[in-house]
């Protein structure tokens, strides 16, 4: 795993900058460090989500409801904006990322305590999340001229030439490589998805692993929900929707093994870059945003692809060194 990992971050990194040349070929000024920040600050969200989603993942299961905990945590926070306007912003925050950690408790509780496979437990979340924002905003919209001035332009404060928005991206990278590479519960979550039986006589508790995992998702998502609406000075029903698969994709083109055990938060971040850049760079060379899915869908299968691959010639070597032992 220690080879395979820095090889397949490696290899998309080459894609992204093989990328980045075609589309300059076309249009030189996509790559000037300007527009180049301007991408990164758009990929932002997907990157933090992505990181939360990297986590469930690597336990072997897969949260389906972030971009929903998005959508309700932006209009909730939107609507108290617009009942207590003068309500600071870390307050603000705080709510969102307590809102976001509930929701994903709750997702882990019925993965953890009622056994329900995690797809079917999040996708069922999915659709009561996005039922509560009908139900709380009574399908109405949240616009820019209800929301404060402080809420809206929190994300847009640049500091040393980049956005807050930006920052909060970067800052959720470092704080994950820190948690993956050097705390007790970043070795847990590898462990539990390589191998969850070895897990528990080594004394981790898979279910509780789990748990957390789907709490830290949803405080991300909570996040991004603030990051979102305030950015986007808009917040309604069908806000971010189908994200939830944008952020999958991430993770999988990034290398996170969907069989859990597997991954870096660089070939998560990388896979994040990736889309973004493809999202931003398709308008540029007048190609329809539509084959944005298409492409997705390609680089997924292909991922997963080069994933059983990689899998499969792992397997091989443990047997011929099995084989020369006896």
């Amino acid at each position: 795993m220690t080879r395979f990992i820095p090889a397949r971050e490696t290899i998309l990194g080459g894609a992204i900058l093989v990328l980045l040349l075609l589309i300059s070929s076309r249009f030189a000024g996509f790559v000037a460090p300007s527009n180049l920040a301007n991408v990164f600050n758009d990929t932002a969200p997907l990157i933090i989500l992505a990181l939360g989603q990297m986590v469930v993942i690597l336990t072997r299961c897969i949260d389906l409801s972030v971009a929903a905990n998005l959508a309700l945590t932006g209009m909730a926070v939107a609507m108290i904006n617009v009942a207590m306007p003068g309500l600071p912003i870390p307050v603000i925050i705080a709510i969102a990322v307590l809102l976001g950690a509930v929701m994903g408790a709750i997702n882990g509780v019925l993965v953890w305590k009622l056994a329900i496979p995690p797809i079917v437990v999040t996708l069922g979340t999915m659709t009561i999340f996005r039922g509560i924002i009908f139900l709380i905003s009574d399908g109405k919209w949240v616009n820019s001229h209800e929301m404060s001035p402080a809420f809206t332009d929190f994300p847009r404060i640049v500091l040393l030439g980049l956005p807050v928005l930006s920052w909060a991206a970067i800052i959720t990278i470092i704080l994950f490589g820190i948690m993956m590479a050097r705390t007790q519960f970043g070795r847990s979550i590898f462990a539990v998805g390589g191998n969850p039986h070895a897990a528990v006589y080594t004394g981790i508790d898979v279910g509780k692993t789990q748990f957390w995992a789907f709490v830290v998702s949803g405080a991300l998502a909570g996040l991004t929900g603030y990051l979102w609406v305030s950015r986007f000075a808009v917040a309604y029903v069908d806000i971010a929707g189908g994200f939830e698969l944008e952020v999958v994709a991430a993770c999988v083109i990034g290398g996170i093994s969907i069989a859990g055990g597997i991954g870096s938060v660089g070939g998560a971040v990388l896979g994040a870059i990736f889309l973004g850049v493809v999202k931003n760079a398709l308008p540029v060379v007048n190609i329809s945003p539509f084959w944005q899915l298409a492409i997705s869908g390609s680089a997924i299968l292909i991922a997963v692809a080069f994933n059983a691959r990689a899998g499969r010639n792992k397997g091989r070597i443990i047997l011929k060194e099995a084989e020369a032992t006896q």
